[in-house]
Parts: structure tokens; C-alpha cells; sequence
């Protein structure tokens, strides 16, 4: 085989799109029963797409529906990859979990075990996407058996947990839009506030995507950032649900949502918090307020006609008094769901191919090592390297880099 790529996720199928149409012989391996999986399998009954799906840009895959301003809920997501996978007739192995990738020698391909078969081939690309393995803090194990922990992968809709108020640990994307759902159906939510910070949904007649698309932001190489860990912060919050909506921590203090600073600890049935709320919500805030002065920056140099707007300031979060300790009975807490993203693990990959934070060592995907590639990834190359708009680009390179080999 010339080359196999591990994960048949957005990243996978569009490097097999490029092999394939340059003749090469290739095959993807998908530990999933069928496409879409994470899309399926990872995310709640009502999930949409945060992004307009004008942004859905696989190769030769781009979206071409009715509704390009729209946000495409998670079903139909999937039934666009089952139709991309069948119209390119895409080699997808499904139900092969890969064990172990193990160098052959030097210049002579790699060695892949799965759950079933023994492969080996000259090139590997690793495509298993940014969602590998929950991340839950260690001190969960100290919770109360009686609660339910769920991680936000796990988490499908407010019938599906017991009754009770709900503590959600992480403000991100997920967090928050977990946090509005469970407190509209009737819920008690408390929500443990990070440093994810808010865009607002449209701005100036555009959303705000669109915007961050003109500017560049979303363009932005990786080596522009100011340190290697800059990479992992987490998403803006933000929300393509019943047409998209700005989501706004200061809103949910308004409707009845308990914040809260990071959990430091657990201690007898009690959860500990650190008294920082107000400092992350300085955070939250401030990269609207940026984000918006570049906006409105880009507009005035350009000499673009949008029309003027002024956001809400909203200022609710700042007058909550700083909550250090909650008694998870007496608050009736019966669920807590951690929303504090996932973990890298390349571990099947049997050489030196991480950092000191588990993200591939790698230039635009390549490593040092001959023939093995990473796709997928954010801040592979550009801010949108793992995004359904911009993951063609760096899958394009990858495939040129190894058709050129031939």
C-alpha cells in the first residue's frame, strides 16, 4: 500500500480526495461503524453547526444548499459525509481501529496494526481529528457516586439526566450551549466560568464568521502566536441554534444561571472554587471588544458601507457574589457535565513525534520522520486548519508532498 491514513473524519476524506484523483493507491482506515462519527456519536441531539454552512468547504464538497447563512443541525451534517464519501467513492475501511504505527526501518514505510489486519505502507497520515480523549481534572474520582458525570461528548439532551440542578464545568462553546438548553427546559445551572471569550452572532450586517474570514483572523498562520500554548485556548462562545444567537454569560446571570469561579478541588460531598470568576469574565469580555474594534478598523479602511452598531454592554456577572464552596446535596446538584474540551493522544504512534504538550511535532503536517504526516489539527498551519473551511488547504499540501515522492 502507498499510503494509508489513519481517521476517516473532514481531514481524512479530503486528503483522500487529492490521492485519489492523482491515482494514488491509498485506503483509510475509520474505527467508526459509519461516517460522520464524531459528528454523531460526540454531540448532543440539538447541536448545530457553530458556523454558517457557507463555510462547509471539503474539496470539490462545497456547500450548495438553500440556506448558506444557515447552521446545519448534526444529522444532516453526517448525511454530508455519507454523501461526500459515496459520491467520491472514498476508500473507507470502517470498524478497523488502529493499534499501533511502527517504523519499518530507515526509508521503508511503517507497519500498521489494527484491531483486525496488519498493514504496511510507505506513508501514514494521522488524521484522528482534535477530540480524542475527554478531558475530565483528576479530582472527579473524589465526587459523590451518586452523581452522574458526563462528559460533553456524552451529553444528548435534558431528559436524558436525572432531576436536579446541573453543574457544568467549562464556558466554551459546548459548555455554554449545553448550559443555555438545560436552563431553558427548567433546570438549575450553575457553570464554572473559564477564559473562553465571546463573539457576538452578527455584527454590522454580517455574521460574524464572514467578518473573521475578510480580515484575515481566521487566516493567521501559527507562528504569529506568542507562545506554543496558545494554540489549546479554547473556542469563542458562540451558537448556530434556531438561526444563531449571541450567547452571553451576563444574559444567563439574568436568567436565573449561577456562575461561578474554576473548581479547585472536592472535599466531603462539597465542590471548592477558586474567587476568579470576575477575572475571566474581564476575559470573556475583552475579546468582543477587540474583535470588534478589528472589525470595525477593517471596515473604515476599506471604505466599506455596513451599517453602524453599537453591541449591549451588559454588566450582570460583575455584581454575582464570588461562591467558594457548594454543597452538592444541598444544592440538589445530581449531574455534573465537564465541558473542558479533550486531550491529544498519539500514543500509537511509536516514535518521538510530540511536544512537551502532546501536539505533533511538524511543519504544515509533515514530521521529520519520511512518510508520516499529521492533517486535522488546529494551528497546523492556519487558525482554521481543522475547520470544515479551511482543513482542504493543509489536506492539499500533505497530498501534493506525497504524490511528489512517486
Amino acid at each position: 500500500m502507498q499510503t494509508i491514513i489513519i481517521g476517516g473524519g473532514q481531514a481524512g476524506l479530503s486528503v483522500s480526495y487529492f490521492l485519489k484523483q492523482a491515482g494514488h493507491k491509498h485506503i483509510i482506515l475509520e474505527q467508526a461503524e459509519k461516517a460522520g462519527n464524531a459528528w454523531q456519536n460526540d454531540r448532543w441531539d440539538s447541536f448545530t453547526l457553530v458556523t454558517p454552512n457557507w463555510t462547509i468547504n471539503l474539496p470539490d464538497g462545497k456547500y450548495a444548499g438553500s440556506e448558506p447563512h444557515g447552521f446545519m443541525p448534526r444529522d444532516e451534517i453526517v448525511k454530508y459525509f455519507e454523501d461526500y464519501i459515496k459520491k467520491h467513492d472514498l476508500p473507507v475501511e470502517y470498524g478497523t481501529k488502529v493499534l499501533e504505527v511502527t517504523p519499518l526501518g530507515l526509508d521503508m514505510g511503517y507497519e500498521v496494526k489494527t484491531n483486525g489486519k496488519t498493514f504496511q505502507a510507505e506513508n501514514i497520515v494521522i488524521a484522528t481529528g482534535q477530540f480524542q480523549k475527554p478531558k475530565i481534572l483528576p479530582f472527579s474520582t473524589k465526587l459523590p457516586s451518586n452523581i452522574l458525570q458526563l462528559h460533553s461528548g456524552q451529553y444528548r439532551n435534558p431528559k436524558q439526566i436525572p432531576e436536579g440542578a446541573v453543574l457544568i464545568i467549562g464556558s466554551g462553546q459546548s459548555g455554554c450551549q449545553i448550559t443555555e438548553e438545560l436552563y431553558q427546559s427548567g433546570r438549575t445551572v450553575y457553570l464554572c466560568v473559564g477564559s473562553a471569550g465571546r463573539v457576538p452572532r452578527r455584527y454590522r450586517g454580517k455574521d460574524i464568521f464572514e467578518w473573521l474570514e475578510l480580515t484575515g483572523f481566521t487566516n493567521r498562520t501559527v507562528d504569529i502566536l506568542p507562545s506554543p500554548k496558545a494554540k489549546f485556548g479554547g473556542n469563542p462562545q458562540a451558537t448556530g441554534k434556531n438561526g444563531g444567537h449571541t450567547i452571553n454569560l451576563h444574559q444567563f446571570v439574568r436568567d436565573g444561571v449561577k456562575l461561578l469561579g474554576h473548581i479547585a478541588d472536592v472535599q466531603n460531598g462539597k465542590i471548592i472554587l477558586s474567587p476568579d470568576l470576575k477575572e475571566s469574565l474581564v476575559k470573556v469580555d475583552k475579546l468582543e471588544n477587540d474583535i470588534i474594534a478589528m472589525i470595525d478598523n477593517y471596515i473604515e479602511k476599506n471604505q466599506i458601507d455596513a451599517p453602524l452598531e453599537s453591541l449591549p454592554k451588559l454588566q450582570d456577572g460583575y455584581s454575582v457574589e464570588e461562591i467558594l464552596e457548594i454543597d452538592l446535596s444541598a444544592a440538589n446538584i445530581n449531574t455534573i457535565i465537564w465541558a473542558i474540551g479533550y486531550t491529544f493522544d498519539y500514543s500509537l504512534v511509536k516514535l518521538p513525534i510530540t511536544d512537551e504538550d502532546g501536539y505533533p511535532i511538524q511543519q504544515r503536517g509533515a514530521t521529520k520522520f519520511g512518510g508520516l504526516y499529521f492533517v486535522g489539527m488546529n494551528w497546523l498551519h492556519k487558525h482554521k486548519s481543522s475547520l470544515l473551511l479551511g482543513v482542504a488547504e493543509d489536506a492539499e499540501y500533505v497530498a501534493k508532498h506525497i504524490i511528489e515522492k512517486f
